[in-house]
């Protein structure tokens, strides 16, 4: 090849490369040819009955794309239609043509039901107004009674079952069934008044109830009092002109102003002392038997007495007023109770008195040789006893303070807690657990404190040398000295007092009459079981 051919060919390629860098540089790069897409367009039928989501937009072919369906409130999802079918919420489609879909939703299907609401003379039902109303099952519809000029809103009636306070004009009502309620309504009274209902000690005002309460001018109102155990209903006091009848328990008053009333109770009870029985009337008077020696029995004139105790000479009574009175032997000073104020309770041993004052502080007079008197630094008791020579008093906290002869043991308690009520034998102590079981300790020569196996007891009691036992159910328990009978308690129903004196045991029941026994075998029969004429009730 000749040069000048060669060197024309090299000019010629090298032109070429000019020409195809400056294609290069002129022509941007374009990339490879792009892919192709589609287009997804949805819809929700009806409109607003719920969402689709994705929505829409472009997707490149073959793209797979998740769509969900979800229902607004009231609605349930139906079926996809367009270009799927399928009725589940959730689908899954390729993208391989244009697609347009339609989610389909439902009203949700829900159990409704019925309200009817109305009104009587005098007002009208202003929530959610009246007529015949339908609502979904379980819902709570609130419900406002107004009441026109001269009248007042009484209460609703008809289908009240679900309403939450009949007697508000202001509440609601729950929809669990179909219903049809009426707001009544009624003209105001021109006068109204109060009545106000309280009770003594032993009882209540049961119906209608206690405190102050306003009524219409000429309402009849029903009374009831209710005595508890131990006690009966005397007779209604203070406003009575209107009351139907003062001396029953169950009666009624006519509210034609402002009255103030007041059940009235009296307890019932029996005491024992050595050889001499007391019992206490609804009336305040007092009875006696036995033994009459040193005046012991001399109470026929005691008047306002609620409560009473029998010492070994001596007899005790406490007045409404607080003041006490005492009749029988004087040895030792256990007379001198002139002075007491503010006493609840009494309580009698051998030849010394004892007093609970309402404070929860305790006095005593009388002999004091055993130091059975020392009793001057006891504080919050709510119940005393007392024995031949000891004294008992019971702490609202359920423990027990002791003072006097220990010659037995009978202070030594190791059940100083839980007790309900305490007695006292003449040398043996008694406990009433809350449980109904019953602790003893002192003397037990008569097997008097072998009481661990009764259970069911609600009341016990100590005498010389046995111990008493009342259960729930009205029947009576006694273990000790039965020399005289005084344990011959096993037939005695319906008891709701026991006690015990130096020989002889002394029931009252429900009726207010009285049984005893004991006063045989040559121990003192003076008379104190003669009570089987006494009607207490």
């Amino acid at each position: 090849m000749s040069r000048n051919r060669l060197a024309g060919i090299i000019v010629a390629c090298a032109i070429v490369i000019v020409v195809a860098i400056v294609l290069f540089i002129s022509k941007p790069w374009e990339g490879p040819a792009s892919a192709e897409t589609y287009t997804l367009t949805t819809a929700v039928n009806p409109p607003g009955t719920g969402s689709v989501s994705p929505y829409g937009g472009q997707y490149e072919s073959g793209v797979q794309v998740t769509i969900t369906a979800s229902p607004a409130g009231g609605y349930t999802f139906d079926n996809w239609s367009g270009s799927a079918s399928d009725t589940s919420p959730t689908i899954n489609i390729t993208m391989n043509h244009d697609y347009s879909i339609t989610a389909n939703f439902v009203a949700a299907s829900v159990d409704r039901h019925n309200l009817t609401i109305s009104s009587t003379e005098g007002g009208s039902v202003s929530t959610p107004g009246e007529g015949a109303l339908t609502y979904e099952a379980g819902m709570v519809v609130d419900l406002v009674a107004e009441a026109e000029e001269g009248y007042r809103f009484v209460n609703w009636t008809g289908d009240v079952g679900t309403i939450d306070d009949v007697n508000d004009a202001t509440t609601t009502i729950t929809m669990d069934a179909n219903h049809s309620v009426t707001a009544s309504f009624e003209a105001m009274p021109t006068t109204q008044y109060t009545l106000t209902i309280s009770s003594t000690e032993g009882g209540s005002a049961t119906s209608p109830g206690e405190g102050t309460f306003t009524y219409d001018e000429g309402t009849v109102v029903d009374l009831i009092a209710q005595a508890e155990q131990g006690y009966q209903f005397v007779r209604w006091n203070g406003d009575v002109g209107t009351i139907a009848a003062t001396d029953d328990a169950v009666t009624s008053i006519t509210v034609n102003g402002d009255y103030a009333i007041t059940a009235e109770f009296a307890p019932y009870m029996i005491a024992a002392g050595e050889y001499h029985t007391l019992g206490l009337k609804p009336d305040g008077s007092v009875v006696a038997v036995g033994d009459a020696s040193f005046g012991r029995c001399n109470v026929g004139g005691w008047i306002d007495i609620v409560y009473i105790a029998a010492g070994g000479y001596h007899s005790v009574g406490v007045k409404s007023d607080g003041t006490v009175v005492a009749v029988g032997r004087e040895t030792a000073g256990q007379l001198n109770v002139d002075s007491w104020t503010d006493i609840v309770q009494v309580a009698a041993g051998e030849y010394h008195t004892v007093g609970l004052k309402s404070d929860g502080t305790v006095v005593a007079v009388g002999s004091d040789a055993e130091g059975q008197c020392q009793v001057g630094g006891w504080t919050d008791v709510i119940q005393i006893a007392a024995g031949k020579s000891h004294t008992l008093g019971l702490k609202s906290n359920s423990s027990v303070v002791t003072a006097g002869d220990n010659s037995y043991l009978q202070r030594n308690l190791s059940w100083t807690t839980g007790i309900d009520q305490v007695a006292a034998g003449w040398y043996h102590t008694l406990g009433l657990r809350t449980d109904g079981t019953v602790a003893a300790i002192g003397q037990n020569d008569f097997h008097q404190c072998d009481v661990y196996s009764w259970t069911d007891i609600i009341q016990i009691a100590g005498g010389g040398f046995h111990t008493v036992g009342l259960k729930s159910d009205g029947t009576v328990v006694a273990v000790g000295r039965s020399s005289a009978g005084q344990l011959d308690v096993g037939d005695w129903t319906d008891i709701v007092q026991v006690v015990a004196g130096g020989f002889h045991t002394v029931g009252l029941k429900s009726d207010g009459t009285v049984v005893a026994t004991g006063c045989t075998g040559g121990f003192g029969d003076s008379g104190q079981c003669n009570v089987d004429d006494w009607m207490l009730g």
